[in-house]
């Protein structure tokens, strides 16, 4: 299925990202069956997409990246994952870790990542590792969560808190000291845990390390607050940033719910009917709901930030309740996605219910946007205490 209905105005040239996911969009799609069977990116679309350099979207210019405007990222994302979605989040993540990596202050870490010709990064916080002092650096022991699209990675940011013998080091304010540490692909261990109902190709098994001795340089203090890199891209804020890139996964998906359920109502006559399914009122109806839904969560999210985006150039950081609304346009945009898949699931009826339907794919994969803490639905509570003047009530704001 590699029609490329609605996608939003690009501006054409040959490195534009938008422009490469749309000319990829029917390699993608030829190859999720094996992505999905093998829970993991087929080895042909890693290639073509480290090749086109949409791996490296969020990672800073600095480091080799492209450093990519927002509002083109959330484009070239969303059309990704209307062809696949698992494809689509796993170049939603690195482009995560490569915001995470424009935070990076140690000189040893960016000389690591900037080594490697058109990188892919991986990473994940939780749970965090345990990091004890040793002689020439660091013991690090730990197995992290969630490390989607750890088996094409090269380099791994983790999250670790500073040990003394068993025990945490506390600072100050009564919370643990946490680091983070960069390390390369071939220290790491991957464990075979993905095994899930959705998003089964992102490949989002655990990766571990067991007593590694890591460097005094690759290890440094947690900082998420301040970014090194002065560009745009990183003042919007790494929550806030992260949340919207999940909704042009959601997007994306939702948009290929769409277009599957078309071309099965210009297709099917229901069992006891003489015309086809096209020619129902309701199916007429849920069609058009599905399509407000996709087209209102795009609208809102791209206004936002858009406006976002336009103050970060002009070196306006956003305030505390542009990034509410931030955050509320992106978990909104996820439940308007599901909601618009869940129409064109159920107007399909026992069609959608099998394995080789597109749209069961797509109520499986997303279901899972969700469960990502950057979108999940108590963000609408956590958005309107700022709009009540109160603070967020989260660290992870």
């Amino acid at each position: 299925m590699a029609e490329q209905r609605d996608v939003p105005l690009v501006t054409s040239g040959p490195s534009d990202p938008v422009a490469l996911a749309v000319e990829l969009t029917q390699l993608i799609t030829d190859h999720a069956d094996e992505t999905e069977g093998s829970r993991r990116l087929a080895a042909a679309v890693v290639e073509a997409l480290r090749s086109a350099r949409l791996f490296t979207m969020g990672l800073p210019a600095s480091l080799g990246g492209s450093e990519t405007p927002l509002p083109t990222a959330l484009r070239a994302i969303e059309q990704i994952a209307y062809a696949d979605g698992s494809t689509g989040w796993n170049v939603m993540i690195a482009f995560d870790t490569g915001i995470w990596a424009g935070f990076l202050r140690a000189q040893q870490p960016r000389e690591l990542i900037s080594s490697i010709r058109k990188p892919i990064l991986a990473g994940s916080l939780f749970p965090p590792g345990r990091l004890s002092r040793a002689a020439g650096g660091y013991r690090l022991s730990g197995q992290w969560r969630f490390g989607s699209g750890c088996q094409q990675a090269n380099v791994f940011i983790a999250g670790a808190i500073l040990c003394n013998d068993s025990s945490p080091v506390m600072m100050v304010n009564g919370l643990p000291e946490m680091h983070q540490i960069v390390i390369p692909a071939a220290d790491v261990t991957i464990v075979d845990t993905w095994h899930v109902t959705g998003l089964r190709g992102t490949g989002s098994h655990d990766f571990a390390v067991e007593n590694l001795l890591v460097p005094e340089g690759m290890v440094q203090p947690f900082e998420l607050a301040t970014p090194l890199e002065p560009g745009p891209l990183y003042a919007l804020g790494m929550i806030p940033t992260f949340a919207a890139v999940k909704t042009a996964v959601a997007l994306g998906i939702a948009r290929h719910a769409i277009h599957a359920f078309k071309d099965l109502a210009l297709a099917k006559t229901p069992i006891g009917q003489t015309s086809l399914l096209r020619e129902r009122a309701a199916v007429q109806a849920d069609l058009a709901r599905a399509e407000a839904c996709v087209h209102s969560a795009r609208a809102f999210l791209h206004q936002v930030v858009g406006e976002l985006w336009a103050g970060a150039v002009e070196g306006k950081p956003p305030t505390m309740e542009q990034r509410a609304w931030l955050r509320l346009a992106a978990v909104d945009g996820v439940q308007r996605a599901i909601q618009a898949v869940d129409l064109m699931y159920n107007a399909a009826a026992a069609s959608a219910i099998f394995n080789a339907s597109q749209l069961e794919r797509c109520f499986r994969d997303i279901h899972v946007v969700p469960a990502h803490i950057t979108v999940q639905t108590n963000t609408y509570e956590v958005a309107g205490r700022v709009f009540l003047n109160l603070p967020p009530g989260t660290p992870a704001f």
